[in-house]
């Protein structure tokens, strides 16, 4: 059986364009290693073909794989009107058992040696279906679509496929990952614009608790899915927490937190060579997030600052969190340590001076090396998906 997937925004490139096909087919065909499968790239078209047993987890490959606009399951025929008329009539069949009663035929001719343009290829190609169907170009209840190329595909269902840019493009980031709605969606959104992610969780054991950590493990495969691969960076964060309450002002507490953070991914993001720090901020969305506050936190930065989603209110947030699948799971309900000893009226409009001030006098630098030092390691794949079970497509 053979699949199609088209391509979208690699088309605009330029002279360069080939690397970005390469790099598209080269992570489909690592998600799909050992299945005997078949995958080629030929004028914005990406091909798969394989056999019948391993069509669930080329489907859910198609369903991660960002860098296509959608993609379909395909018959195959000969470039001639007699099968192509056919396989239009045995698709439109299976259409009309489905409960579709009107139709159009939607041809696209790449191959201009086809002695039939586009009008009449749709036009003999209807001709048998008004037999089962009739035709309603405007608002048809199914489309069949016609691609003439080195040979003609033929389908009628299609489904959303991840637009952006082939994972692997854009270099390397590094995403602050919590247990929440935003952190996950972020990722998502810089893996769309071609960049590889390794993760980083700080965990403030006893106070978050084994099912919280599981939690951003399960997070951080979800994304693996659409990143192929990911690492997660565990990090004991505890006794840096209880210094943070002990010495610094309680208004302080969640900035103080933040700012820690930055102090060990720059040094996380040093050993695995992001280019950025990644996080899920949202402009106003809490206390932490304000203009004056996020210019602190970025001030204790020392590589660029990513935020995808600052310009997102939550509505927006949830409904991409639905689509890749961890809205579920980021609403379970066990806090993350930057929910512990958040202070009732924290500071607003924090200023660097403020903050290099309660920094120093926190004398952290020890157990934020400690706590990296101590880190906990997962690697996450692809390949760690125990049942191939295909996503229903959705529309972002």
């Amino acid at each position: 059986m053979t699949y199609l997937a088209k391509i979208g925004e690699l088309t605009l490139k330029g002279s360069n364009l080939q690397e970005f096909e390469n790099l598209l087919k080269h992570n489909a065909a690592q998600c799909l290693e050992g299945l005997n499968c078949k995958v080629t790239l030929r004028a914005g078209r990406l091909y798969i073909d394989c056999e019948e047993k391993a069509a669930e987890k080329v489907e859910f490959t198609l369903n991660h794989l960002i860098g296509i606009t959608g993609w379909a399951k395909v018959t195959v025929c000969e470039k001639t009107i007699e099968d192509i008329n056919k396989a239009v009539f045995d698709v439109a069949k299976k259409e009309a058992d489905k409960g579709a009663k009107t139709f159009k035929v939607d041809a696209r001719r790449a191959d201009k040696s086809f002695p039939l343009n586009s009008y009449e290829i749709c036009c003999e190609a209807a001709g048998d279906v008004e037999s089962i169907m009739k035709v309603d170009v405007h608002k048809p209840d199914t489309i069949i679509y016609v691609e003439v190329r080195e040979k003609c595909f033929v389908y009628a269902e299609t489904n959303v496929g991840c637009r952006g840019l082939p994972v692997g493009c854009s270099g390397k980031g590094l995403l602050l990952l919590s247990g929440g709605l935003d952190s996950p969606v972020a990722g998502y959104r810089m893996l769309r614009r071609g960049m590889k992610i390794e993760c980083c969780y700080f965990h403030s054991y006893p106070y978050t608790s084994e099912e919280a950590k599981q939690k951003v493990v399960t997070l951080a495969q979800k994304l693996a899915y659409y990143g192929i691969k990911t690492y997660l960076n565990v990090i004991p964060f505890t006794e840096v927490q209880m210094k943070i309450k002990q010495k610094a002002p309680e208004s302080w507490a969640t900035l103080m937190l933040r700012v820690c953070m930055m102090k060990v991914a720059n040094i996380l993001a040093k050993r695995c060579n992001a280019k950025c720090i990644i996080t899920g901020e949202s402009v106003g969305q809490v206390a932490s997030q304000t203009i004056e506050n996020m210019t602190v936190t970025e001030h204790f930065a020392e590589f660029p600052m990513m935020r995808p989603l600052c310009g997102l209110d939550k509505e927006e947030i949830i409904k991409t969190s639905e689509f890749i699948d961890t809205y579920e799971t980021s609403i379970l309900p066990y806090e993350d340590c930057c929910v512990l000893f958040s202070p009732r009226h924290p500071v607003l409009r924090g200023t660097i001076e403020e903050a290099e001030k309660i920094y120093a006098e926190l004398e952290v630098d020890d157990l934020i090396k400690k706590a990296y030092d101590e880190r906990e390691i997962v690697k996450l794949t692809f390949a760690d998906e125990p049942v191939w079970k295909c996503q229903q497509s959705k529309i972002r």
